[in-house]
């Protein structure tokens, strides 16, 4: 009898500590689900961690497995739903409706622009491997973030102003510079009003083969969530927002400091009377990174990103590492409505 006793006892030992580590993994996984969910005005700590969601999935999936060797119905069955909660959330059910929209509505002549963006990290990113992004995947138009004069010194001496002649620039310390590059016509036409950095309006206009496209682009670069940032960060994203609703072929492009899973970014795709696509999200690349790239501890994000308006279609999305940057290169090919 006490030894039947004493093997039950330790049958039920490890049970118990699988429901702990359960308990233990699903707990945060519940708290961020939460600040996930609920459209609030979180403050800083919040507004960061909520960027790192689509990682929530594995310590979800690894609570799922101990809450059933643990043999408790209802922890499984609590766990099962945080599993699907994150998997609803890395696939969202609409995350390729409005591209769906965009190829109904731009079934005639289009104009393709083979677009990259960069993040330059203060103007350290290699200019040679820039260069040889450009040339390799035949880029028409790159957006720079980032961008100091002694980058585009370096640039020009790599030979970027063969490939894509025109140019609007504003160089500048730190991370307040910006430049645009294309072998398209280029005017610059405002600056998106009270942002953190300067992100300019630019009127791109194609034309080929007797075809006249125009597409109004923003060169992107808000400001981070951290610190007193915070404010900033947001009516960053909300000005960016209405620029994306305006009537025309509209492009955002750069460092948005925010990933899908922030309702202020979600609030931004919604726009104002249409909704805006994020490409990346279009083309099924919801997890590949686009930051940190530099060997700093973190699951890496995507917080760079090619917004468009829904006339504007796309296709072959990539990122690419570059040194020197802790940002990846962005290259996506857009096709614009064009006119004879």
């Amino acid at each position: 009898m006490g030894c039947t006793v004493t093997s039950r006892r330790m049958q039920r030992a490890p049970r118990r500590a699988w429901r702990v580590t359960s308990a233990a993994l699903a707990a945060p996984v519940a708290a961020l689900s939460v600040f996930r969910a609920v459209p609030y005005p979180w403050p800083t700590p919040v507004v960061q961690l909520v960027s790192f969601t689509p990682w929530l999935v594995l310590p979800a999936g690894a609570s799922l497995l101990f809450a059933v060797l643990g043999s408790r119905r209802w922890m499984a069955g609590a766990a099962a739903g945080l599993v699907a909660v994150q998997l609803f959330w890395l696939v969202p059910l609409d995350s390729g409706q409005a591209d769906a929209e965009a190829a109904e509505g731009t079934a005639g002549d289009t104009l393709e622009l083979r677009t990259m963006s960069l993040n330059a990290k203060l103007g350290r990113a290699d200019a040679a491997e820039i260069v040889r992004l450009v040339r390799e995947n035949g880029i028409t138009l790159l957006t720079i973030q980032e961008y100091t004069t002694a980058l585009e010194e370096r640039l020009d001496a790599a030979g970027l102003g063969g490939l894509l002649p025109n140019r609007i620039s504003a160089p500048a310390g730190r991370a307040a510079g910006n430049a645009t590059y294309s072998v398209h016509k280029l005017e610059r036409t405002g600056t998106v009003p009270d942002s953190h950095f300067s992100m300019p309006l630019i009127r791109l206009t194609a034309e080929s083969q007797g075809k006249r496209a125009v597409v109004e682009l923003t060169n992107v670069h808000a400001r981070a969530p951290v610190g007193v940032g915070l404010p900033k960060w947001r009516s960053d994203l909300a000005a960016l927002g209405r620029v994306v609703s305006q009537p025309g072929n509209v492009v955002l492009a750069g460092d948005f400091n925010a990933s899908y899973d922030h309702a202020e970014f979600r609030q931004l795709l919604e726009g104002d009377g249409r909704k805006a696509v994020d490409v990346g999200m279009a083309q099924g690349s919801r997890l590949i990174p686009t930051w940190p790239m530099d060997g700093l501890f973190l699951p890496g994000i995507t917080i760079d990103h090619i917004v468009t308006s829904p006339s504007v279609r796309s296709a072959g999305y990539a990122v690419h590492g570059v040194p020197g940057t802790d940002h990846a290169a962005i290259i996506v090919t857009l096709s614009v409505p064009a006119a004879g």
